[in-house]
């Protein structure tokens, strides 16, 4: 392994070594600073409605190599401050001057030398370690990079950050133990390393960890950033002593302003000198978090003018004036600093959908919570609904019992499908993730997801049908049993869309959940079953009825029983029959299924028009949640 000296080299550079040479187009160029000068955030007040700065004038720098520590009380603006740094969307107008190596930046170029780490681990839990990392390879990393490369990468990262042991253990989900939180955020850090980025992002990197976890992902973070002369920026939030002095700078801020910007060694003796004395043994962290909090001060007044005076101290200090001379020489001294490169090859689109389908499955037959859980319950409901429908004969007096096991069948199939609701967020949580890191689109991913749902959603039709519809004597031939198969199919498509609209316009568990339950309802209230489509009232028949998938599903599976079935009438004691419905069979004592259909004005014709609808109405929903998510940054 190369010396901690050796500057401006990557990950992908000791890889190189390893496997002929592979990488050697791939390498970053050197990135040795990031500056930013005069980031103003503004928002406009609540209350008073005026505009109001939650950044103010915030100036900084970071080189290669180093890491620099965002902190500050809450409301402080760290977290906004470390998006607009990342080139990531922020509420309000944003005044910013961004330079990487004294050149103005862009979304474009930025992306390709910058890895940024949630604050909550958006992983799937399913995966193993080693598969995390493999996938990450796979959407990140250019198509031009060979499978042993891949390998080589992933087996190094997982070494350098000590998860040798865990390389083949799950993540972890609410039912099934995984890795540590510690280990879970090294393999959040890991994932983002694959690209060997420039410039590390980290949102809270300690949040939810005690002291020893988090002494041990920063410790990871500074061994990997001094060794490959990453710039790492993070936020954190009252960090232990041992942990808060593994970064090199501090950038304190507090209401959107700046208190203090400068080595962490140097932050006894600069406050020392404005007449604050640190007590002896006193986390530094905590000190100067208390000292520029007013949140919580007796006296409001007072505090606000100590932070006032430490705000106004420090920007006439000689560590601010040496900062903005810095940057001043850096954004001076471009003609001579290594241009950096926007041309780098990226992963081939065409294979992403691939890539995700492929984690998708993996994910869903290891994840009861996705498709396991739904097929039990949808194997209740069939032996429910097949038990209490059990062996309908073809008397007349059975004709509304069938009517009403078709209904239930289909309605209550599809207001199932809210059980689809919690796994969908964790992909989605997942894509907005990835998205943001410029990985892939919502085409992608709403592509593969609709495609990996497919065969899920075809075993559970056959699984429920060959149990329901046998059980309930509906009509018995092989037609009329897939024909059956193709229209509950169709509706689990239709409700699964629906679904994925919805929660993708509210991505929030419970408000996604009660959407969906009420537009199960209307549509339930609407298919045509509680009132023939006929006398359905104007406003509802033609504003929601025709738009109303489970209409079409209703109407499919009636024309389906009664279109080719014959049932008996009732026979008087006196001789003759009295038949419910008068057909063409009346003189047979029988009552011909059409008559059934006639009385909720449908005919056997035009079966294909009405296939065609829900495909229409399947695709409809997922276009529109396809711009739901398009048009949301």
């Amino acid at each position: 392994m190369r010396s901690n000296s050796e500057s401006n080299s990557a990950v992908n550079l000791d890889i190189e070594k390893d496997a002929g040479g592979d990488y050697a187009h791939l390498t970053n160029n050197a990135v040795s600073s990031y500056s930013w000068e005069n980031v103003t955030v503004t928002v406009k007040d609540r209350q008073s409605k005026q505009p109001k700065d939650i950044l103010s004038s915030v100036t900084g720098s970071v080189q290669a190599g180093e890491m620099l520590a965002l902190m500050g009380p809450s409301g402080s603006g760290k977290t906004t401050l470390l998006n607009v740094l990342a080139h990531r969307t922020v509420l309000g107008t944003v005044q910013q001057s961004l330079y990487l190596n004294g050149s103005p930046t862009s979304l474009k170029s930025f992306r390709k030398l910058s890895a940024y780490v949630e604050q909550e681990d958006a992983l799937v839990g399913s995966l193993t370690v080693r598969e995390t990392l493999y996938f990450a390879t796979q959407l990140s990393l250019p198509s031009s990079i060979t499978k042993a490369a891949r390998i080589l990468r992933i087996e190094n990262l997982i070494a350098s950050f000590g998860l040798q042991g865990q390389r083949d253990t799950l993540i972890g989900t609410p039912i099934r133990k995984g890795v540590s939180g510690g280990q879970k955020r090294r393999v959040s850090v890991a994932s983002q390393l694959i690209t060997s980025p420039s410039i590390l992002f980290l949102d809270e990197p300690t949040s939810g960890l005690d002291s020893a976890a988090s002494f041990e992902v920063i410790n990871f973070v500074r061994d990997i950033a001094k060794k490959y002369k990453i710039l790492v920026i993070a936020s954190i939030h009252q960090p232990s002593t041992t942990t808060f002095e593994l970064f090199d700078k501090l950038l304190l801020m507090s209401l959107g302003k700046v208190a203090y910007n400068g080595p962490v060694s140097g932050i006894k003796d600069y406050f020392d000198a404005l007449g604050y004395s640190m007590p002896l043994f006193t986390n530094p962290a905590e000190f100067v978090i208390q000292l520029v909090n007013t949140d919580f001060a007796r006296d409001q007044s007072s505090a606000t003018q100590r932070l006032q005076s430490i705000q106004d101290a420090y920007q006439t200090s000689s560590s601010s004036q040496k900062i903005t001379h810095s940057i001043a020489d850096q954004v001076a001294d471009t003609s001579s600093s290594t241009p950096l490169s926007t041309s780098q090859d990226t992963a081939n689109k065409f294979l992403i959908p691939l890539t995700l389908i492929h984690r998708s499955f993996i994910k869903s037959y290891r994840d009861l919570v996705a498709y396991g859980i739904r097929i039990a319950m949808y194997m209740g409901l069939a032996i429910m609904m097949g038990t209490v429908w059990l062996r309908l004969s073809t008397h007349q007096s059975n004709i509304n019992a069938f009517t009403n096991a078709i209904f239930f069948g289909g309605a209550f199939m599809s207001f199932m499908a809210v059980a689809y609701i919690p796994a969908y967020l964790e992909d989605l949580s997942l894509y907005h993730k990835e998205r943001q890191n410029g990985l892939y689109g919502p085409t992608s991913f709403m592509l593969a997801n609709f495609i990996i749902g497919i065969p899920y959603l075809f075993i559970i039709t056959i699984l429920f049908s060959l149990i329901a519809y046998w059980l309930g004597n509906f009509r018995p031939s092989a037609e009329g049993f897939w024909v059956w198969v193709m229209w509950l199919f169709l509706d689990l498509l239709a409700a699964e869309s629906l679904v994925v609209l919805l929660s993708s316009l509210i991505p929030i568990f419970v408000v996604a959940l009660a959407a969906t339950a009420f537009a199960n309802g209307l549509w339930m209230s609407v298919n045509g079953f509680m009132v023939a489509p006929g006398t359905l009232n104007v406003f509802w028949r033609y504003v929601f009825h025709y738009i109303d998938y489970q209409a079409y599903v209703f109407r499919g599976m009636m024309v389906n029983e009664f279109g080719k079935r014959v049932y008996e009438c009732e026979e008087l004691v006196g001789g003759g029959c009295s038949c419910m419905y008068p057909s063409s069979l009346e003189g047979q004592c029988k009552i011909d299924g059409k008559a059934v259909l006639a009385q909720y004005g449908y005919n056997t014709e035009h079966v294909g028009k009405y296939v065609g609808y829900m495909i229409v109405i399947i695709l409809g929903y997922r276009v529109l949640g396809w711009l739901v998510l398009k048009m949301r940054k």
